[in-house]
């Protein structure tokens, strides 16, 4: 890669760092804001799941209008939003307001997550494209290692608050990054042999392809196979296997250590051996933590790490060509609309996954949480299924047109460089 391709990813990853600490976060201050709050496991589960069910309703609306804008705009007023409603969140002060501002900064955060990666799209070909991928997915080795730990740091050095205002500290420097690192990215308007449709016809060209279409149902299947047991994992973890508040830091700094190291391995795995073949084998490797995570006793803390650490491996190792291949699934000029849609299913399913999960999962009279064990059952058949689902993608971006622009500091044409596209669409 090129030193302005890793300038530019380097912002990408950054930006994903801020949005997806911001929603990691929650999690892991589950059993502080169980405490302060007095709530229970359904109205913890509400919190969580109203930040993607929010994302999810806009990203729809993201998709009538994000293509129609140069991808830098659009990153750096999404990233200003991100940022306001995270202040907000620190400063809510009860439940309810928390909930207001979880929505108002998941409005933003959502479809921020979908314009990041329809950026990676555009501007690397489908040979290359895992391997970008792997280097933004990055992000979420360093929330797990650096972001969730030293805000669990502050908000137990200090409240709950503290956390989310270190966030908004690092979204206005991150505004910064956008506005000097980030190129002009306009290659998706300048595309003649794609005129620009309605904004309703944005999501009907969706409706009408049953390959993206396929797409977004293994979108879901692959946040029902994870995110209905993400949610409960640092809960269950303090009550049932016997951990402190302040041991839950290991987790997330094991797990996220390592797939820093793993990540851009498998991103390079998936660009030599094929994309399907390397997330079939994370997919099936999940299965194990799954199930060892959702029916685990109380146990010492060391084998408890390597399972939730093997689980955050192949979590990201799945996620890394999954990711790739949806982005392959639409041409450039549509993309923006398409990835803003996907994120919209993305959040509205990890939305509905919490949910669920909060549904199931009960309290009992001594603080145990139970049925956790049949959430594990639920999520390894969404996998089985999303394995299956993910063979059915079909890659329509796989042309490489030579007049196309490759990343320059402007966002004009290099020469010699190229980004993938297609001559037609499935």
């Amino acid at each position: 890669m090129t030193r302005k391709e890793y300038f530019l990813l380097a912002v990408l990853a950054a930006v994903q760092f801020t949005h997806i600490v911001d929603f990691m976060i929650m999690m892991p201050l589950g059993p502080q804001l169980m405490r302060l709050f007095d709530i229970d496991p359904r109205q913890f589960s509400l919190v969580v799941s109203s930040y993607t069910f929010s994302a999810g309703i806009c990203g729809f609306a993201g998709a009538f209008f994000l293509d129609r804008f140069d991808r830098k705009a659009a990153l750096l007023w999404l990233n200003i939003g991100f940022t306001v409603g995270t202040v907000l969140c620190a400063l809510a002060p009860s439940y309810e307001l928390l909930l207001v501002t979880r929505c108002l900064t998941g409005a933003f955060g959502g479809v921020l997550g979908a314009l990041v990666l329809a950026i990676v799209g555009d501007a690397f070909p489908v040979e290359r494209r895992a391997s970008a991928m792997s280097i933004v997915m990055m992000a979420f080795s360093a929330a797990s290692v650096f972001g969730v730990p030293f805000g669990l740091y502050l908000a137990t050095l200090f409240t709950w608050h503290a956390p989310f205002f270190f966030l908004g500290g690092f979204g206005i420097v991150m505004t910064a990054g956008i506005v000097f690192y980030v190129p002009t990215l306009r290659g998706h308007l300048r595309d003649a042999s794609a005129p620009k449709a309605h904004p309703m016809e944005a999501l009907s060209l969706v409706l009408e392809n049953p390959n993206q279409l396929r797409a977004l149902l293994f979108m879901v299947l692959l946040m029902l196979g994870q995110f209905t047991v993400i949610p409960f994992i640092s809960p269950y973890m303090v009550s049932n296997v016997g951990f402190t508040e302040q041991q839950l830091t290991y987790i997330y700094l094991c797990g996220g250590a390592l797939t820093i190291f793993t990540s851009p391995v498998i991103g390079r795995w998936a660009d030599r051996y094929g994309q399907k073949r390397i997330f079939t084998i994370f997919m099936f490797l999940n299965l194990l933590p799954l199930l060892l995570i959702t029916n685990m006793p109380a146990m010492s803390i060391v084998p408890v790490l390597i399972v939730t650490t093997f689980f955050f491996v192949c979590g990201g190792g799945r996620m890394i060509p999954a990711m790739s291949m949806i982005t392959s699934t639409v041409r450039p000029q549509n993309r923006g609309s398409f990835m803003s849609i996907n994120s919209a299913v993305q959040q509205l399913a990890a939305g509905f996954s919490s949910f669920i999960a909060g549904v199931i999962v009960v309290e009992r009279a001594d603080g145990t949480l139970a049925h956790y064990n049949w959430v594990g059952y639920l999520a390894v058949a969404c996998t089985v299924v999303a394995i299956f689902a993910g063979r059915q993608l079909r890659v329509v971006d796989h042309e490489v047109r030579p007049e196309t622009a490759g990343i320059a500091a402007t966002g004009e044409p290099e020469s010699g460089a190229v980004v993938a596209s297609v001559s037609d669409q499935a």
